[in-house]
């Protein structure tokens, strides 16, 4: 995910075309696709320029939207890869142990016994818990933990970082986390998507 202009929050990305009269295919970061259009006109990744955005069909994955302005394939092939802002103000506040996905991404990742591995590059959910994605400074394959209390137990959004005890197994270095206080466990609250209200 790139990195957002200022008071910017990604929303979605043009992922194609869809049909000969311009409509596009937005892969979302809203709670459900059906609500792209509901935070008023969405801006690119530096905020120069707004898009007028109408739904027209909400499927599983994506939303397929008319763009004001874009009446032709070309033009809407012209937009692939353009990733879509909303204004962060237009979001709620968080409460403690909740986070917003564009919040999470592009923090630092440490672990206790190595310090900085690499940052996290994305979360996931396939229906069986929230899942954290680390790009390893090293290079190679991602790491991809649960977001659990247990897994990451501390994230410092104003630090710039998260601390991970990844369990044994996926991490191929020795791990060791110092806990302080009552153990924690079970899972996080999930990240919240874009969309305002808990997920």
């Amino acid at each position: 995910m790139s990195q957002s202009g200022p008071g910017l929050t990604p929303a979605g990305i043009v992922v194609g075309a869809q049909g000969v009269r311009g409509l596009v295919r937005v892969k979302t970061f809203t709670k459900s696709p059906n609500s792209i259009a509901d935070y008023g006109p969405l801006f690119n990744e530096s905020g120069d320029r707004h898009f007028q955005v109408t739904l027209v069909e909400a499927r599983p994955t994506v939303a397929v939207v008319k763009i004001d302005g874009i009446a032709s394939r070309e033009a809407a092939e012209a937009l692939k890869g353009l990733m879509l802002h909303i204004p962060r103000s237009a979001l709620p506040e968080v409460y403690e142990d909740e986070f917003y996905h564009a919040d999470l991404v592009g923090l630092v990742a440490e672990t206790e016994a190595e310090g900085r591995i690499g940052v996290v590059s994305s979360l996931h959910d396939f229906g069986a818990g929230e899942l954290i994605e680390i790009a390893l400074d090293a290079g190679g394959a991602p790491l991809v933990c649960p977001f659990t209390m247990a897994v990451v137990p501390v994230v410092d959004i104003a630090g710039g970082k998260v601390l991970l005890s990844p369990p044994v197994g996926l991490w191929p270095r020795k791990t060791k986390t110092k806990h302080t206080g009552p153990a924690k466990s079970g899972k996080r609250k999930r990240p919240r998507p874009v969309e305002g209200g808990p997920a």
